[in-house]
């Protein structure tokens, strides 16, 4: 993964998203004292079975929140989508390019917005619709005549800084960022601080469920960088 910049956005649909992986590096850029800041499509509201979502709303901000705490992220952003039926399109287009604008970061960061992710599981709507959105709205930004009114009436200005988008769950990841131990506890501590969303999902303890995977996800990438521990991200240009 490029190492010369300091700025990025990571951009995702749930609270938790980002946990699945892609924290670790989080963690590690942090270290290095880069600013990464979070953006999320929703607040989760329709993650939780047995929560209202009101009330899963409000459990799964406070998560969040706790989570990005965890690998270093003290801004997190929510746009307020609907969960489980974000429309791909001009709305959620804008709303993402106006961030990009208020955030001006070098690195974009997404789930993959492929129809599969990982091992060839299904991806979900939500995320094939984010995902899609941020490659385009990583080139809105840069476009005085697309959005035109948030530079009218927000006082925002173009940004053509974006120099890379990075997808974390790809099929076909063409970049890996190493990472430490450090990074892995780290990332471990911060999905588990998903605790209310673990628990709906599994009986076994946050704790342990968060090492579980992302112990599985590190293996996965092992195979493919000779063992060195890594998470592998699509990268796409700008």
């Amino acid at each position: 993964m490029p190492q010369d910049w300091e700025r990025a956005l990571a951009v995702v649909a749930h609270p938790d998203d980002l946990e699945y992986g892609a924290a670790a590096a989080v963690a590690h850029w942090t270290d290095q004292g880069k600013d990464v800041r979070y953006l999320l499509a929703t607040r989760g509201e329709a993650g939780i079975d047995d929560l209202e979502p009101g009330q899963s709303a409000r459990v799964r901000v406070a998560e969040q929140q706790a989570s990005a705490a965890v690998v270093g992220v003290s801004e997190v952003e929510f746009l307020d989508h609907r969960d489980g039926v974000i429309e791909e399109g001009i709305a959620l287009r804008r709303d993402l390019a106006g961030a990009i604008r208020r955030h001006r970061p070098e690195l974009v960061v997404m789930l993959t917005h492929t129809d599969t992710w990982g091992p060839g599981y299904w991806n979900s709507a939500d995320h094939r619709a984010v995902g899609r959105c941020t490659l385009d709205a990583a080139m809105d930004a840069g476009n005085r005549w697309i959005f035109p009114e948030q530079l009218a009436e927000q006082g925002l200005r173009p940004w053509n800084g974006v120099r890379w988008v990075a997808a974390a769950g790809a099929p076909d990841p063409t970049h890996v960022q190493e990472v430490t131990d450090r990074d892995v506890e780290r990332a471990v501590a911060s999905l588990a601080e998903h605790r209310a969303y673990l628990s709906a999902l599994s009986d076994e303890e946050p704790a342990e469920y968060a090492r579980t995977f992302l112990n599985g996800v590190l293996e996965g990438m092992a195979e493919q960088t000779g063992g060195r521990q890594a998470l592998g991200f699509r990268l796409y240009p700008r």
